[in-house]
């Protein structure tokens, strides 16, 4: 994106080496004191009400705030926003990452201020897996290191829970979704319409070229008497008479001049 290129020649100095290793070590710094004190989370949270009146540290703390109490789950969930961190920085580089994962909150953060969505950070790295995925569809990964499936497959089902929920959500649920994916809208939706429609001019002409293109099984010349083509006899040569029909030599009307 032109956008991109000229703000990262001019700010990219901005962008944070390893900003996914920073986050998920303070995910885990974070797990085990509300592990310690479970009335912490509260302190951490994004809560409008709460920042409205002065809380503002609450706009960046809740990103620590791991989404589960088990020791395993938050286990496998760390080490996965690792990997796609690992993943994605080397594909953008550190300051389209940190530019991707800012744009994220702040349409969080949105979310939870007009339309009183409480997805917390579950939304934000949502939409770094979507992103790793447009990356690296085919990368294998293993379910509790047994299943293994495709990072695309994985995917597809999580957008098809979200799509579901948003058919069958309120208004206000559906504003709050476009905006906590609004960093991967902005960044991927040009070029997934760019896609769609190559794919629509490119299915458009190969139809037009099935209708134009005669069968290779399909001759150009048929005897009208005989039948025989060029394909059962490729030394036979073909006129057309003045009557309009196409002839092999032995076949052509002997009263008749082939047409110039």
């Amino acid at each position: 994106m032109p956008l991109l290129d000229k703000l990262e020649r001019r700010f990219g100095f901005l962008g944070i080496p390893g900003l996914m290793r920073i986050v998920v070590v303070f995910n885990g710094l974070v797990f085990l004191l509300v592990r310690l004190s479970p009335a912490f989370r509260f302190t951490l949270d994004l809560d409008p009400e709460r920042i409205r009146h002065g809380e503002i540290w609450r706009l960046i703390t809740y990103i620590f705030l791991p989404q589960t109490d088990s020791f395993l789950w938050v286990f496998l969930l760390l080490w996965f926003l690792w990997f796609i961190g690992e993943g994605l920085e080397q594909a953008w580089g550190a300051f389209r990452l940190t530019l991707y994962f800012i744009v994220g909150m702040i349409g969080t953060t949105v979310a939870a201020f007009f339309f009183g969505a409480r997805f917390s950070n579950s939304m934000l790295y949502s939409s770094l897996f979507f992103a790793f995925a447009r990356f690296y569809p085919d990368q294998v990964i293993y379910l509790f290191f047994v299943l293994p499936a495709k990072i695309k497959w994985i995917a597809w089902v999580s957008a098809a829970f979200l799509l579901f929920g948003f058919l069958v959500g309120t208004n206000s649920y559906r504003m709050a979704l476009v905006a906590a994916l609004a960093n991967y809208l902005i960044f991927f939706g040009p070029e997934i319409i760019h896609d769609a429609r190559h794919r629509g001019e490119v299915s458009a002409r190969r139809k037009r070229y099935e209708r134009s293109s005669r069968s290779e099984a399909e001759p150009l010349h048929k005897c009208a008497v005989c039948g025989a083509t060029e394909l059962s006899d490729p030394n036979l040569d073909f006129r057309v008479a003045r009557d309009g029909e196409e002839y092999c030599m032995a076949h052509l009307p002997k009263a008749a001049t082939p047409a110039r």
